[in-house]
């Protein structure tokens, strides 16, 4: 029998496909995994018919079609006052996953070490161990997940290579204020080290607050790659269509690793979402529509026994069970699952030493009908069950 050398032993299956399965094989909601219940605009579905028919259907451009890196640059010049050149600093990739990926790829070296702010988004760790990188992690507390800068500075070595952020964060939705980025940019000043910045909810947030992108740091714009994401925020993640803006030398480098990984994007979704972008009115009335989301899912969840500071950003809502149950959180999502029919992420999953704070993930981008459904389960039956 041939052997298999794991490059990843540890590795398992994704705790997004194990969940969304169970949910699927149970007939639960499933406000698990972090993706609209609803359907994306008619507008934008007619315009990517408009563009199949009109024959757009051959290999993009590597770096992207020439229109939507466009509308991504002035998107962007409207919203931060920043200005990223369409030709050589903005790249349209497969997903914000890949965007990711290829940024990490385009730094990282064996050895290197990578500072990550845990609870991570999945991706983070293994994508830098498959480069050769030592993720070095900076553990972020329940309730308020506030960055210890202090802690970052002792963290930092001769070997840190790179550092990831996400602002809104996945899972915690916290926000990063002018604050963080100026502590930031003074630990990284006259340094070598590079930044990602994950920015997938950027127009997702809440009671007033605005999204800061590292980009409209001048000091930190130029050592960062923006990763960003269609998917989230036209409710079309099945799309897998993201992108980076990044400074032309720092381009170069994530180019050579995009060409490899996907080369290309779907042409006619390209088209499409160039036009859709002339009209800012369906971004900017996001944050409305999600902060809508939330706050009736949190008046679904008033009797359900859980305690929680509300979101400031992303679709997702975290919840303390601290005073209901002392389950081990991956045991009670799967049995909430299976015996209420509500699927939410275990934060457990996101630690690399798998903390267990008591805390439980759920999507609220769902319709809200399943909302109330949901919040009627965990209200009348994890009071009886638990």
């Amino acid at each position: 029998m041939i052997q298999v050398f794991s490059k990843q032993p540890q590795i398992g299956t994704t705790i997004f496909t194990i969940m969304s399965k169970l949910a699927t094989d149970v007939g639960a909601l499933n406000l698990a995994q972090g993706f609209p219940s609803f359907d994306c605009s008619p507008q934008l579905i007619d315009l990517v018919n408009f563009h199949l028919k009109k024959g757009h259907n051959q290999y993009a451009p590597m770096a992207g079609v020439p229109a939507l890196k466009e509308a991504i640059a002035e998107k962007t010049s409207s919203l931060y006052k920043v200005s990223y050149n369409p030709e050589n600093e903005v790249t349209v990739v497969s997903g914000a996953t890949e965007a990711l990926y290829a940024a990490i790829t385009a730094v990282v070296c064996p050895q290197d070490e990578v500072i990550l702010f845990e609870p991570a988004y999945d991706s983070y760790a293994p994508s830098v161990e498959l480069n050769g990188g030592i993720p070095i992690y900076i553990t972020l507390e329940p309730p308020n997940y506030q960055i210890n800068w202090d802690l970052v500075k002792q963290k930092i070595s001769a070997k840190t290579k790179l550092i990831i952020l996400n602002t809104p964060h996945n899972p915690t939705g916290k926000i990063l204020t002018i604050n963080d980025l100026n502590q930031l940019a003074a630990i990284v000043k006259d340094t070598n080290i590079f930044i990602i910045s994950d920015e997938v909810y950027e127009h997702i947030t809440f009671d007033g607050r605005q999204h800061l992108s590292l980009m409209q740091h001048p000091s930190l714009q130029e050592r960062t790659f923006i990763c960003g994401s269609f998917g989230k925020t036209f409710h079309i993640t099945g799309w897998k269509i993201g992108y980076c803006l990044a400074p032309k030398e720092l381009s170069v480098e994530f180019r050579k690793a995009h060409q490899w990984i996907t080369f290309a994007t779907s042409t006619p979704l390209q088209y499409a979402l160039a036009d859709f972008l002339k009209e800012p009115s369906y971004y900017l009335a996001l944050p409305e529509f999600y902060q809508k989301k939330r706050d009736k899912f949190l008046v679904c969840l008033q009797n359900s026994g859980f305690s929680y500071l509300p979101a400031e950003g992303s679709f997702f809502q975290t919840v303390s069970y601290s005073d209901i149950s002392d389950e081990n959180d991956y045991e009670l999502a799967v049995r909430l699952t299976t015996e209420i029919g509500v699927a939410a992420i275990p934060v457990s999953v996101f630690y690399h030493q798998k903390n267990d704070y008591k805390i439980l993930r759920f999507c609220f981008a769902k319709d809200d009908e399943i909302l109330e459904k949901a919040g009627e389960r965990l209200s009348r039956l994890f009071s009886k069950s638990f």
